[in-house]
């Protein structure tokens, strides 16, 4: 379902339990989203949620899956005017409009049939894709062309296709980790995808929850050269450094496509991960500020405090650069 780059990945997953016998670390791997995931919390007793996440999966699937035939939303996009959406939905939905009118579209979720166009979703790619047919299907982009009224989705263009891709497994990580503060959890680290959101602590070791922000190899190497602390935050990462197409001339296109030209994003920005609150928004926001580039970045985030970004860019000699603003916490 939910494609996209894995970019940040958990610091010492498995640890010991042997420093306080009294507590256990219960931990939980598997699949979902087209990706895996893992959550992990401290208790006295072992205890085992695999159904409850299973049940989770399947139900955020059925609601927002481009990828299933018969989903609430691949429904709506083949034009079902009848389909009465749950709150998953609506969650997404409300927040995916609050940051399209921030970001002043940078962040669209019915830019997906051009990222459909260009081979980037799963719909395949479009034949015969020209200047032409990229105007053609910007017409129906836009996330004020979609109004919820009555519990249904009402298009103005019944072209737009709404995909939820980019925030979708941000905001699967906040349901995994409010089911576990419903069941009273105060320690623990949900990661899909390498989305993240932690709270507490690792109170077995008396230390905090370590991540990793990976470092961009183009050669598909792992590494790692920023580790930070995750108390209380969510982070996200977005970037073009394994997806992406190159042109003729060796310039190289991110897999996020700009919401104003409909092309593929040429950008020397390769990755940005955004701590805050939730993670839905931490995976928006880094999705948006991949749009924007990094100078339109900067700019933005001068006004939003909030949210702090760890920039991995090329400068003008290919060379990597990091930036880190609105006090993106250090090593």
């Amino acid at each position: 379902m939910f494609r996209k780059l894995i970019l940040v990945t958990l610091i010492g997953l498995l640890v010991s339990c042997k420093e306080d016998p009294k507590l256990r670390l219960n931990l939980t791997n598997g699949e979902a989203f087209g990706t895996t995931f893992s959550v992990q919390f401290i208790d006295e007793k072992e205890v085992s949620f695999s159904k409850s996440y299973d049940s989770l999966i399947d139900v955020i699937n059925q609601s927002m899956s481009t990828y299933i035939k018969d989903s609430d939303i691949s429904k709506i996009n083949q034009g079902d005017t009848t389909v009465v959406i749950d709150d998953h939905f609506k969650n997404v939905l409300t927040t995916s409009k609050k940051i399209y009118k921030e970001t002043k579209g940078a962040f669209d979720p019915t830019i997906g049939v051009l990222v459909n166009a260009w081979d980037f979703g799963p719909e395949g790619k479009i034949s015969s894709l020209d200047s032409l047919k990229i105007d053609s299907l910007l017409l129906s982009v836009g996330l004020d062309k979609v109004i919820l009224k009555d519990d249904k989705i009402v298009k103005s263009d019944p072209q737009t296709f709404i995909d939820f891709n980019a925030l979708a497994k941000g905001y699967a990580v906040d349901v995994f980790a409010e089911f576990l503060e419903h069941k009273g959890f105060e320690n623990y680290l949900v990661e899909i995808g390498g989305e993240i959101r932690g709270k507490g602590s690792n109170t077995i070791k008396q230390k905090p929850w370590r991540i990793g922000v990976e470092d961009p190899n183009f050669d598909e190497e792992q590494s790692y050269s920023k580790v930070i602390s995750l108390a209380n935050e969510a982070m996200a990462t977005s970037g073009n450094y394994r997806k992406y197409k190159i042109d003729e001339n060796g310039n190289r296109y991110a897999h996020i496509i700009d919401t104003q030209t409909g092309y593929p994003h040429k950008s020397n920005l390769l990755s940005v991960s955004v701590l805050t609150n939730t993670c839905i928004e931490a995976d928006a926001y880094a999705t948006a500020l991949m749009s924007m580039g990094l100078e339109k970045s900067k700019q933005f985030l001068k006004t939003h405090p909030e949210l702090k970004v760890f920039f991995i860019y090329e400068d003008d000699k290919k060379e990597l650069k990091t930036l880190a603003v609105n006090q993106f916490p250090g090593i």
